[in-house]
Order: structure tokens, then sequence, then C-alpha cells
């Protein structure tokens, strides 16, 4: 049995957690108890589900400074963002309290006199939520209180790098649904392999190569999915932009929690009469961001997950062409990466790679058209951004742009938990996520139709 372990980015020498892997054996018994847990959950008043997760927003909140004192310490997340991301966890265990009490369905003309015809939704049963480290409370909790909300039961697989906030997590859940609605399921690629014919759905948010194994084995199994993968995010400046706004919102999108988002801007596309003044204001964002310990609240890049991330960035800075205008290099604590900004021709390694990591490469084009189909040339679409002043220049660009997300004049990072969250292309599968796409997705429609003749009483 395998020993899974989760260590402090900053300070790779302290162990934040270790527990075994999941065994076949315990796989089936915790799927086997979601599922008896749901038929139960799933008969509950859409008031009851509604109460249980108010009462454990409730709790989060009364818990934020223990669970935001984790996440710093167990994926070094900066202590500003790890304070917003609980935040936005209370935030959005509430609003999807509120959805166990919507309308789930709607009333159609009848085919003849007398006869009724209507839809409801119904819970799928027991889903499989695998999750990553990046976003470790708030990712599970955008599938899982939707999952909840609508009477099913759920089965997380989190990252093996975010293991004690997972803990955390499903006891705090625990202790406000029934027994076995919420389980942790420890493991590696595996051990998605061995729960995934025991589960009646599965929600994905990691890599795209590992995304594309879960799609292709939800399709054999015939369970519906949805994947949430990779991203190569542009931001566009056109030449009517203000500058120095824009290079403070960039250098945050591209940099800030060490580049570690999937929204992360990493291309910064930038009209060719403007490319020196930007170049100037990026570089000057870029170096006044406080770099290292996460715990400091003057910090807005911290470590990378882990050695082998970083390596991997440096890599991919190895194989570019482009010019290092800022960082490029390691730093002693932990695994630090500088933040670093690339100057790249059209073509460059850099501008396909999802580095993930604080990583970004600026190319020049010679006019909003040709920036406009730069942001599209990549096998990822999930978010995009562009600074102007011309409001049909930003419309053309929502137009042309091939991807799931555009921001106007605002950073490609950052979600709205009651809107729509996907992309196309490489970065998504399936339907979106959060907002009332969540709800569709954890049900499925039932038509009713109910004839004439009934007994007059």
């Amino acid at each position: 049995m395998a020993l899974l372990t989760s260590v402090d980015p900053y300070r790779p020498d302290e162990v934040v957690v270790e527990r075994p892997d999941a065994t076949p054996r315990e796989i089936e018994r915790a799927a086997a108890s979601a599922a008896r847990a749901g038929r139960a959950w799933r008969h509950t008043t859409g008031p009851e589900r509604a109460r249980a997760l108010h009462a454990a927003a409730a709790a989060l909140d009364a818990r934020r400074d223990e669970f935001t004192a984790l996440l710093v310490r167990e994926v070094g997340k900066p202590v500003g963002e790890a304070a917003g991301e609980v935040r936005r966890s209370v935030d959005l265990l509430h609003y999807h309290a509120t959805t166990a009490v919507l309308a789930d369905g709607e009333h159609l003309p009848g085919g003849e006199p007398g006869a009724l015809t209507y839809t409801v939704r119904r819970p799928l049963g027991a889903v499989a939520l695998v999750t990553p480290w990046n976003f470790p409370l708030a990712i599970p909790l955008w599938k899982a209180a939707p999952a909840l909300a609508v009477g099913n039961a759920v089965l997380l697989k989190p990252s093996t790098a975010a293991l004690a906030t997972a803990t955390a997590l499903v006891e705090l859940l625990g202790e406000h649904v029934p027994d076995g609605t919420v389980a942790l399921v420890a493991g590696e690629g595996d051990v998605v392999r061995a729960l995934l014919p025991h589960v009646d759905a599965v929600s994905f948010t990691g890599s795209t190569a590992v995304g594309r194994i879960v799609v292709r084995a939800a399709a054999e199994l015939g369970i519906p999915c949805q994947a949430e993968m990779g991203g190569s995010n542009p931001s566009v400046v056109l030449a009517d932009a203000d500058l120095d706004a824009a290079a403070r919102s960039i250098a945050g999108a591209a940099m800030a929690f060490a580049g570690q988002k999937c929204t992360a801007t990493s291309r910064i596309i930038v009209e060719r009469a403007v490319l020196g003044g930007l170049r100037e204001r990026l570089v000057a964002a870029v170096e006044q961001l406080g770099v290292g310990d996460p715990a400091s609240p003057g910090t807005a890049v911290g470590p990378v997950i882990s050695d082998a991330a970083r390596s991997g960035a440096l890599a991919a800075l190895a194989r570019s062409g482009g010019r290092v205008h800022t960082g490029g290099a390691a730093l002693d604590d932990g695994f630090l990466l500088a933040p670093t900004l690339v100057e790249v021709d059209a073509g460059d390694a850099l501008l396909a790679d999802e580095v993930f990591a604080p990583v970004a490469a600026v190319v020049s084009a010679p006019d909003a058209d040709a920036a406009f189909d730069l942001a599209s040339a990549t096998p990822y679409g999930l978010a995009a951004s562009v600074y102007t002043r011309d409001l049909d220049a930003a419309l053309r660009f929502t137009e042309q742009v091939d991807t799931g997300m555009v921001r106007v004049n605002s950073p490609t990072t950052g979600a709205d938990y009651w809107a729509p969250f996907g992309g196309t292309k490489a970065s998504s599968y399936g339907p979106h996520e959060q907002g009332a796409a969540a709800r569709e997705f954890y049900t499925r429609p039932l038509t009713v139709t109910l004839g004439g003749g009934f007994r007059q009483r």
C-alpha cells in the first residue's frame, strides 16, 4: 500500500499530512456506502438540503482562519488569496443551498384533451469529483455543493498535494449530511480508474492529458462526464488601451499565486505600436510584486507546488528562443521561481506550452485583427481578455476569439460562481460548471405524461 504525502512547498522538509492510498476494496466500500446514502439523501426535501448546506457554510465561516492557514501551508497560496478562497467557498455553499429550493421542471402542453405532461430533474446518484491542488477548497465545493443540493452523494478524489485540506473539508461537510453522503477517496490515477465503474457521473478538473483519460473511461462506461482542463490564456493589449492599468492587471493575472491558475494569463499579445511602452510598464509591475513566504501579507508570488513543477517551468524557458526581460531563475527558499517575462516571436514554443508557473510570454502583432488571430492560435480555449477604450473593438474580439470566457479591461483570472465556467477545444469537455449549468449536470430530466381517464371523485 502506497503512502501519500503532502508537503509545504515553501518549506519542503515539513510534511503536512500522510495517509495510505485507498485500496480497491476500500473504494468499493466507499462507493457502495455513497450509493446507499444517496438513495436516502435524494428523498429529503429541498428545504432540508438547503438547511444542511447553509449550516455547512456557517461552520466553514467559523473556521475561516484555520482553513486559510491550511491553504497557505499545504499549497503555498499567499495568505490574502487563501483568505479570499475561503470567503468564496462560504459563498458557494450559501448560493447552492438556495438552488435546492428552485423549481426543478416545467409544465408542457398535453398531447390530448385532459392529458398533462411535465418534466422533473432527478439526481444522478453517486458522483465522483476529481479535483486539483491549486484551489483545494473552492473547486471541490463548486462541484460538491450543487451535487449535494440536488440530492446526490459525492466521492471526492483530491490531488495528493492537497490531502489535508480535502480531509478537513470532507469532515466538515460530513457533520451536516447523512453518513456516507460525502466521502474521501485518496490516491493517484489508479484510484480514479478503480472508482469510475462504481459511480453515476464524474466531474474532473486538472491537466488535459489526465482529463482525456478520464473522458475516455467515462465514455466507455456510459456515464456523464465534465472535464475542465488546461489553458493558455491570452491578454490582448490594443494601441488605445490604458497601458498603466493594463500592465498592473496583467502582471497580477500572470504571476499571482505563482501563475498556478487555469485562468492565469500566459500569453500577452500587444499591438506593435505600443509594445515598448507596455513592455516597460509590465516589467516594472512584475518586479514590484512581493515574492517569498506565502504567510507574509505582502507576498503575491509564493512557491510553485513542487520541485518537478519548477524544473518543468525552467525547461520550458530553455526551449524558448525568447529574450527574458525579468526573472527566469530559481530562488533559494522552497520551490520559488522568480516571476518571469519573456519576449518571443510568433511560433515560439513558449506560446504553445501550459507552463503553470509565474511565466508569461510577450508577443507583438501588427494590428488588432492580427492580435485577435494570435489569441486563438492555441489548442486551448478557456479565458481571454482584451484591453482597449474602443467598444467596437472589444465586441469584435468577443466575436472572433475562440474561448469560453472573455473579460474586457479586466484580468483573465477570476470567475463568478453564479455564471457558467468552462472553455472550448482542449480546455473543456462536456457541460460547463457553476451557476445554473452545474445544476443541470448533476441531474437528469424525467418527462412524465398523465393521460386522461382518471376516476372522478
